[in-house]
């Protein structure tokens, strides 16, 4: 099968496509032949330097996956040959999603959203249980509760801003002028352009930061929450501050493989309630490309590569 694999830790020209052998599904695995791989900052991180992750031979990035099943392994109740599901498989370990299959446990995955294309599907999995992971299971969010989300216009920003809306939260989110009427129809009540104004100073009363920018935003996103306030960051354990006021919690969430969090993101989107937005579209063999455009930092939503 044609795979994009890591020949080298470096630059996103270490992304090379090969033939490598076809997986085969074990107890409680399914194969699946991926139709499309979502992209997301990880993905360029751990292609720079390996990371943490537990990388198997060879190096193969990627795990965001939207497809259908091509084979169910010993033990598997719950999916069969055909059936169209997606998921974020395995991670922190190597799932290697750039790929024309992948194996998965069955439990990583869930079925797609049956109103979603696979492309759109494959832009959910990691940044959606990333956003459902923090508000819901982590934050709590409430109806009714001031919720500020940071990068509001990025892959998990669009999606936890639809989210913490279906939660009944009041939406404020961050992000460049241009991006403001596209937060305004995801459902953000409030939009503010970081490159002009200070959120701390306009804003306060907040029940919930999500924080996936890290340097000093956590800090600063302290000033703005009242008491019993939660922050949740996401770029790192080092992003949380080192002093936080007694009266708030602050704590650094990673996201991990979650049937039943796919499960409740499908149903969002079956619903209308979340809708994935994806900005570039590029084939398998442009994985680098993919990486070059997201590396810039100006995605609105997702990048997606179309695989089959």
């Amino acid at each position: 099968m044609r795979a994009v694999v890591v020949e080298q830790w470096g630059g996103p020209e270490t992304l090379v496509e090969r033939e490598v052998a076809r997986p085969e599904p074990g107890l409680n695995e399914v194969l699946v032949r991926v139709h499309a791989a979502g992209v997301n900052p990880v993905d360029f991180k751990t292609r720079a330097s390996g990371a943490l992750i537990e990388w198997g031979d060879v190096p193969a990035v990627g795990w965001d996956v939207s497809g259908t099943v091509e084979a169910v392994g010993p033990g598997v109740g719950v999916f069969r040959r055909g059936d169209e599901v997606y998921g974020m498989p395995l991670f922190p370990r190597q799932a290697g999603a750039y790929a024309e299959y992948v194996v998965a446990p069955a439990r990583h995955l869930a079925p797609k959203p049956a109103n979603l294309t696979h492309i759109q599907a494959a832009a959910l999995p990691l940044a959606g249980l990333t956003a459902w992971q923090a508000l819901v299971d982590t934050a709590d969010v409430r109806a009714g509760e001031r919720v500020l989300v940071h990068a509001a216009a990025g892959g998990v920003g669009h999606l936890a801003v639809q989210i913490a809306k279906a939660r009944g939260a009041y939406v404020i989110g961050t992000a460049s002028a241009g991006k403001h009427d596209l937060l305004r129809e995801l459902g953000a009540d409030e939009v503010i352009d970081y490159r002009t104004v200070r959120f701390e100073d306009v804003v306060g009363d907040v029940d919930v930061v999500l924080d996936g920018l890290g340097g000093q935003i956590a800090e600063r996103s302290l000033k703005v929450l009242r008491a019993g306030g939660r922050l949740v960051a996401l770029p790192g354990p080092d992003d949380v501050p080192a002093t936080v006021p007694d009266h708030v919690r602050a704590v650094w969430m990673l996201v991990e493989p979650d049937h039943l969090g796919l499960r409740e993101i499908a149903a969002l989107a079956e619903r209308g309630a979340l809708k994935p937005v994806v900005e570039t579209v590029l084939p398998l063999a442009e994985a680098a490309k993919a990486h070059e455009i997201g590396e810039q930092g100006r995605t609105t939503g997702k990048i997606v590569l179309s695989v089959a």
